[in-house]
């Protein structure tokens, strides 16, 4: 797939110090054609910091974008072009992160307040860049108008060229709640998204926030272009293991739990060679057997032995294990 032509019906949502490498590369084993987002980076860290923890990945992740968290567009015209050096198929700008440091350094939602300078920014990455340049956003900020507010939003940066707006369907509270309270206490507002597709059927609407299965996915599909999933493909990851049939219409067989476990003890007994701590790993698989007997074991076992020094493959065999011995009578569920 190259860089062109990213088929974003299913996409998995960028979450600062959950979707990093590791995260991917085992839902990249769940399915292939979802397209994957990067942790927010900020610009200073990524012009100033070290690189290669920042940026690198494993070739299986593609389709893969990097969320940029900025608003000097000097910086990140510099970021998207690093971006698209190091493999990356899309570059998004991150206007939609409620927390306090970001508003400080004038990064995520504030930056709906400023439409013209997101504006700017979106035209230098663009003219960086052969990469698309894709931004995400709320339905509004504070006492922002709503569907107004956000529609001038939309046009303002839309008129640089920019086709693509993943909108998370909650305002943001910038005064008031805190990140986690801006992910669950205001009212998603689907509507309104869909209203935004009808209104510029030209650009593609990605739909983000709330969304809990395939089935709400495929509804909401009737009237958006995609659909992204972020907290619960994290704590419940199995459910990406039907999307490249139901939401791509891809004739395969769906993967099963035992092939997907098999898979990432594959991976990381090479990441294991690397250096790389088992723990860093394993923490991004403890949902796996979410609603099965033994879940809990599992998560139990790797939770309490992967930290371990010199800890290695045997945590996973372990917790297996630990899965599988259930008494006769055991629940069928947890």
């Amino acid at each position: 797939m190259t860089s062109a032509n990213i088929n974003r019906r299913f996409t998995a949502a960028p979450m600062m110090e959950w979707s990093d490498t590791h995260c991917r590369s085992f839902w990249r084993l769940l399915t292939k054609e979802a397209v994957l987002y990067s942790e927010m980076v900020t610009t200073g860290a990524l012009i100033h910091g070290d690189r290669k923890r920042f940026l690198e990945f494993n070739a299986c992740e593609h389709p893969l974008a990097l969320q940029l968290g900025g608003s000097d567009p000097k910086a990140l015209a510099e970021c998207a072009r690093i971006a698209e050096d190091w493999g990356y198929n899309e570059v998004n700008l991150n206007c939609g992160c409620p927390s306090d440091r970001v508003q400080n350094n004038m990064i995520g939602a504030c930056l709906m307040a400023e439409p013209k300078l997101v504006a700017e920014c979106i035209s230098a990455m663009q003219a960086a860049v052969k990469i698309p340049v894709t931004i995400k956003h709320r339905i509004g900020i504070d006492d922002m108008e709503d569907y107004e507010g956000m529609l001038d939003f939309v046009r303002t940066v839309a008129d640089t060229g920019c086709k693509t707006f993943i909108v998370h369907a909650r305002k943001a509270w910038l005064k008031g709640l805190s990140p986690k309270e801006n992910r669950e206490i205001p009212p998603l507002q689907y509507d309104k998204v869909a209203q935004l597709k009808k209104d510029h059927p030209e650009l593609e609407i990605i739909i983000n926030g709330g969304i809990t299965t395939l089935e709400q996915s495929l509804n909401l599909l009737n009237e958006v272009d995609g659909v992204m999933l972020g907290r619960e493909i994290y704590h419940n990851p199995y459910l990406l293991a039907e999307v490249d049939q139901r939401i791509y219409g891809i004739d395969k067989p769906v993967i099963s739990r035992e092939e997907v476990i098999e898979g990432f003890i594959a991976y990381a007994e090479v990441q294991l060679a690397k250096g790389v701590r088992i723990n860093y790993m394993t923490r991004h698989i403890l949902g796996l057997y979410q609603g099965l007997p033994g879940a809990r074991k599992f998560r139990r076992v790797i939770s309490e032995q992967a930290h371990k020094p010199n800890a290695g493959i045997e945590v996973i065999k372990a917790a297996l294990k630990a899965l599988n011995e259930l008494p006769f009578n055991s629940e069928l569920t947890e």
